[in-house]
């Protein structure tokens, strides 16, 4: 995680690529709806531009300083301050170039449908991913917390963006959901740490105060440990995950934002953050209750595993995946090892790619042909070869098949558990992915090699690139 030894160093490019998309924002809302391909270029170079200042900053990292930039004093020894360290920056370099390709995917599936306010939509997804670039620099817990609930606000009006009843009840859901757990949860911690802790004479800084938490007692970490991981619902830890499936209802280049690109990823990097740079490796290994957590957990990972193989609809069961695999995540921050947060890590990077690539491919079946249920997918492969291969490329890395990402990932995973002598989570950790191969798989399975009683889908093939006119 983080390196105390470390040069500090005051650049800017932190403060670039969190600014750069709200600048955008101007550009994307004066284009409007009558400049579309203009409003998509302000997009685009926003993009690019917040890609190359997070891409920028690797050889410094590489050099062994970490960057800095100060924003403001809120309090004193508070600041809103960003910092690059090596797991931000990892999650900063995944959220920015995936925003590309997002963005590419964007401009075809809401122009192939004719959707409506397409500037709000992508100024709102310009935001979010400012919000994003600030959680991921975040040097401290009220800098985190600020973001993250900008995140969750700025998210709603893509989950809403149908505007019908059932997008009204997901968006009511999502943002019920996050702001009631922060607010009652994630805030009441964070509190209790700036009052109780040195007087208020800290800042809960993740790079100076690891394990600052062993101050306190055995139950005031064990409530604390729950406050921050339930606070942070975005992670998706059961039973605070249903507002994620509810959020299917958004556009799906707004679900492929939330399962791979932004708002789960903020959920379990948070979580990691918390653990390793809070807590401390050492603090949570002598924790009595710690061992709850990572039942809790693995149940995630299992249960909605289970809940996926019985959805039809495939945009509910890539969800339900997704809640599962934010449980490998958390898991490996719980097991209080260097090779199973080493896991986290990855897990986040190699989930981000396999995911997305699922829900570009849900997509795209969507535009091209209207089909949304993995039961209507019979014959599907012969039509869109191209877009349901990558689905089986994706579902195999998800999988966690050799010598894919997935693979390397669970790998260390299950390493951080042999660590901690828990022989009981590898074996939760093979079911799981036994799991994922009965509910993945049958969806190319079911495009490529079973026929429909009666070929009535004719007219439709790949997704088109959409109408740039």
């Amino acid at each position: 995680m983080s390196a105390p030894e470390a040069i500090i160093v005051e650049d800017i490019r932190p403060l670039i690529a969190f600014v750069a998309p709200l600048v955008g924002v101007f550009g994307i809302a004066w284009a409007g709806e009558k400049r579309k391909n203009l409003r998509e270029t302000f997009t685009f170079l926003v993009a690019i531009i917040q890609a190359s200042a997070v891409l920028s900053m690797i050889p410094i990292l590489m050099s062994g300083k970490i960057i800095e930039f100060h924003i403001w004093q809120v309090f004193t020894h508070v600041p809103l301050l960003l910092r690059v360290d090596g797991f931000g920056l990892l999650f900063a370099c995944v959220a920015s170039v995936l925003w590309i390709a997002t963005t590419l995917y964007a401009i075809g599936y809401m122009r192939g449908l004719h959707e409506h306010a397409q500037t709000r939509f992508y100024s709102f997804f310009a935001i979010s991913l400012s919000a994003t670039m600030g959680v991921a620099f975040s040097s401290n817990l009220l800098t985190i917390y600020f973001f993250y609930e900008m995140l969750s606000v700025s998210t709603f009006p893509l989950v809403t963006h149908m505007q019908d009843k059932e997008a009204r009840t997901g968006g009511r859901t999502y943002l019920g959901y996050l702001l009631f757990t922060s607010l009652c949860l994630l805030l009441p911690a964070l509190s209790w740490c700036y009052v109780w802790l040195d007087e208020g004479n800290v800042a809960m800084d993740f790079l100076a105060d690891t394990g600052k938490v062993g101050a306190f007692g055995q139950s005031t970490q064990i409530i604390l440990l729950c406050l921050f991981t339930f606070g942070f619902a975005k992670a998706g830890i059961m039973p605070l995950h249903s507002w994620l499936p509810g959020a299917m209802v958004a556009p799906t280049p707004v679900s492929a934002l939330l399962h791979a690109v932004a708002v789960v990823k903020v959920g379990v990097f948070c979580v990691i953050r918390v653990y390793a740079d809070i807590f401390g490796l050492e603090v949570l290994q002598n924790m009595d209750g710690e061992d709850w957590m990572i039942a809790i957990a693995c149940a995630t990972i299992l249960i909605s595993s289970l809940i996926a193989l019985s959805q039809d609809n495939l945009k509910r069961r890539l969800a339900f995946s997704t809640i599962g695999q934010l449980g490998y995540v958390v898991l490996g921050a719980t097991l209080a090892t260097e090779q199973g947060v080493g896991g986290s890590v990855l897990h986040v990077a190699m989930h981000a790619c396999g995911k997305i690539t699922l829900f570009f491919c849900a997509g795209a079946i969507f535009v091209a042909s209207g089909k949304k249920y993995v039961s209507e997918l019979r014959g599907l492969g012969r039509k869109m070869p191209i877009t349901m291969g990558a689905f089986m490329i994706g579902s195999l890395s998800v999988i966690g098949l050799p010598p894919l990402g997935g693979f390397i990932s669970k790998w260390y995973l299950a390493l951080g558990a042999l660590d901690r002598d828990a022989v009981w989570v590898v074996v939760v950790l093979l079911l799981s992915s036994l799991l994922n191969v009965f509910y993945l798989l049958p969806v190319a399975v079911t495009a490529f090699f079973r026929t429909e009683e009666k070929e009535n889908d004719t007219g439709f093939k790949e997704a088109p690139l959409g109408n740039m006119e």
